[in-house]
């Protein structure tokens, strides 16, 4: 093994200067766990002349691709610069160079991870992706290492920062969304434009990660049923807590006999579920195993120095492998085939809030069409409304299957006397 690794680095934003910094710093305790120096020999940037927070003085900038992916000195390379199109390509071509790969590029992983994988499995490569979900939790490395002799059968979590912050605020401090939103984006926790966040990609592109590996299965982002918090209203938060609840956006991957179920949507968890009381910008994700039982990561989803130390904890793995010659003998393609479930499959408890007419004959009618469907209803809330023709019913109910619970949905639609819903939210964790 040489005496000197040398790093490409595809990117120098926020997560690009951490990295560099970390390596800087840590060089002692790097040549410690590795037993050789660790080097950024070349970093790929759009700009040359932009001014930076880290010391480049052996870090040469280009703006050149293939100076990076074509260096025969180069070792390894780190993407952190983001995108789909270009970064697959630049990755691809690094991996026929036979260059090992780390990246932190979530959006890249859910749509083109299994190609790169067995990509880098033809090639005998290295690529490791842990910085690409909740930020530094290690919980890529959990699933796949400290799990690994334990069958999982669900994964579910809070693996957007962005969204969880909103709702805490609204949850804490009766504040309406959009004044929370224009918060976050003031204090950088939101883009300009938050649709990935508050509509659920991003978290269902991370989820789509977790089932993957969780569950040795191909899932793709398509896969992944989606639903984001931009709905959900400070009233929503109010009658939660009201019934004992809190509202999370939760990715759920969850497997039985041999099917999976893969969602992102608003979820209530009791008050007293660890997930409840993971607030702000923090991420947490929840495995189940049949041997381990319940576990819990907890940890900063995002920023600088945190997901740079989950990209330089996977080039430390890198470096291990290449001292003991067994690279790319961890890029393992899905054991088993894909099999999604069907709605009448997949069972849950629900919310549901609508506004009904305050009438003799309402709850009889609507309780009947709740048993037409073996739908029973576990808490009701009845408050009147200033209309005082009409009032407000919440309720939850017990397990029912989706299939039954969507068409009771659009029944009610349809019933005279029910004015219309007002939100229907999935319940966990209350078993």
């Amino acid at each position: 093994m040489n005496s000197t690794i040398n790093i490409g680095l595809l990117g120098l934003g926020t997560v690009g200067s951490g990295v560099v910094h970390i390596i800087d710093q840590h060089q002692d305790k790097l040549s410690h766990q590795v037993g050789c120096n660790v080097k950024v020999k070349k970093i790929l940037v759009n700009h040359l002349d932009k001014e930076r927070d880290v010391s480049l003085s052996d870090s040469p900038l280009t703006t050149n691709p293939d100076d990076v992916l074509n260096d025969p000195d180069i070792d390894v390379i780190l993407e952190v610069m983001g995108g789909i199109d270009d970064a697959r390509n630049y990755i691809t071509q690094a991996l026929e160079n036979k260059k090992h790969i780390v990246t932190a590029n979530k959006d890249l992983m859910a749509v083109y991870g299994n190609e790169l994988l067995e990509t880098a499995a033809m090639n005998q490569c290295d690529l490791f992706y842990e910085a690409s979900v909740a930020g530094g939790i290690p919980i890529l490395r959990s699933l796949v290492d400290g799990l690994a002799s334990d069958r999982i059968t669900k994964v579910m979590g809070i693996v957007n920062g962005t969204t969880n912050y909103i709702l805490t605020k609204m949850s804490k401090e009766g504040r309406a969304y959009e004044e929370v939103l224009r918060e976050a984006q003031n204090l950088g926790y939101a883009e300009s434009d938050p649709t990935s966040d508050v509509e659920g990609i991003d978290a269902a592109r991370k989820t789509a990660i977790l089932g993957t590996l969780g569950f040795s299965m191909p899932i793709d982002l398509d896969d992944v049923t989606v639903a984001g918090i931009s709905d959900v209203t400070t009233e929503d938060l109010v009658y939660s807590a009201q019934l004992g609840y809190t509202i999370k956006l939760i990715g759920l991957a969850e497997r039985s006999d041999n099917k999976v179920e893969v969602s992102v949507q608003p979820t209530l968890f009791p008050h007293s579920h660890p997930l409840a009381a993971v607030n702000d910008e923090f991420n947490a994700v929840y495995v189940y195993g049949e041997a381990v039982g319940e576990t819990m990561f907890y940890g900063p989803g995002a920023g600088k120095l945190p997901t740079a130390t989950a990209v330089v904890s996977d080039l430390v793995e890198v470096m291990k492998n290449m001292r003991l010659g067994v690279n790319g003998n961890k890029s393992v393609v899905p054991q088993f085939e894909k099999q999604l479930k069907a709605d009448e499959d997949i069972y849950s408890k629900y919310f549901l809030r609508l506004h009904a007419k305050d009438q003799p004959g309402t709850f009889s009618t609507l309780t009947s069409l709740f048993s037409n469907h073996h739908v029973s209803l576990e808490k009701i809330l009845q408050l009147p409304l200033q209309d005082r023709d009409s009032a407000e019913i919440i309720m939850t109910t017990h397990k029912v299957s989706k299939k039954n619970y969507q068409q009771v949905l659009h029944e009610l639609d349809e019933l005279e006397v029910v004015d219309f819903i007002k939100s229907s939210y999935r319940v966990e964790g209350d078993d």
